[in-house]
């Protein structure tokens, strides 16, 4: 017998936490390459600058879909 407030396989509250961990490190890392991005900036490299700023990007994308996935599954009417 599982003791409540438990997570157990496929729970919710399992997956939201691991959701948010996921997200949350997602976060931190864009702003790490931001801080990159602008010390590259200030020392006139600019590749390695915009190099951080997309690597920063892609964190922010990965992280805002991080979560349960919904699919459409009703059909619109015509």
């Amino acid at each position: 017998m599982q003791a409540i407030g438990q997570p157990t396989v496929g729970d919710r509250r399992a997956d939201n936490s691991k959701s948010d961990h996921q997200r949350t490190d997602l976060q931190r890392q864009a702003a790490v390459h931001e801080l990159a991005a602008e010390e590259a900036a200030r020392q006139g490299d600019l590749e390695a600058s915009a190099r951080q700023i997309l690597q920063a990007l892609d964190c922010e994308r990965r992280a805002g879909s991080v979560g349960p996935q919904v699919l459409q599954l009703i059909k619109p009417r015509s």
